[in-house]
């Protein structure tokens, strides 16, 4: 079984003893986090596909860490004006593992 469900717009695809890097959630470490926004949910044989997302359905998980992703270099410049910026960003995330999805 295996459901696309929407988080920090962004969609991912997840099953059940997945390990998914999402935007940061407001849980501890160790904690659990509900997902309820399912966009589509899939048994091997019949799939539901919400509209746009399905009424009762329900993917928990585990937050196993909390951290920043690399640092990525932001360089902005307008030629022959002598005007340049240099920033950088480290996206904060957590790793969510799959621990139950849940159909109404």
């Amino acid at each position: 079984m295996y459901a696309i469900i929407e988080t920090g717009g962004k969609q991912l695809r997840v099953a059940e003893g997945d390990i998914i890097r999402c935007d940061l959630v407001d849980a501890p470490i160790g904690g659990e986090v509900t997902f309820d926004r399912v966009v589509l949910a899939a048994d091997g044989a019949s799939v539901s596909l919400g509209a746009p997302t399905l009424d009762g359905a329900k993917v928990t998980g585990t937050v196993l860490r909390q951290a920043k992703a690399p640092k990525i270099l932001v360089f902005k410049y307008k030629p022959k004006k002598r005007v340049r910026k240099l920033n950088g960003h480290r996206q904060p995330f957590a790793e969510v593992k799959i621990t139950k999805i849940a159909l109404a």
